[in-house]
């Protein structure tokens, strides 16, 4: 069974703030862990970019709000990748 984004992300969170993460939930923002600061903020991103095979602008970054905003972003990112092969391989 292929892994969700939502599963694929909450694994993410959980490896990046271990046991400092509150539950994972799609409403989860910055605010509701104490640890997310703005270095864990960059550490997140680049884990997230790196598991799913794609790559986050600046600008993009700058708009989410919580764990929905950036799993849509996710989901869109890896849709418009999705005929050229999985995340994560050279052509997706």
């Amino acid at each position: 069974m292929q892994e969700t984004v939502q599963q694929k992300l909450a694994e993410t969170f959980r490896d990046v703030f271990g046991d400092e993460m509150p539950e994972f939930s799609s409403a989860l923002a910055a605010s509701d862990v104490a640890a997310w600061d703005s270095l864990t903020h960059v550490r997140l991103m680049l884990t997230v970019e790196r598991r799913f095979g794609i790559r986050l602008s600046a600008a993009e970054v700058a708009r989410l709000r919580n764990v929905a905003d950036l799993g849509a972003l996710i989901e869109s990112k890896l849709q418009h990748s999705s005929g050229s092969g999985p995340p994560g391989s050279p052509h997706g």
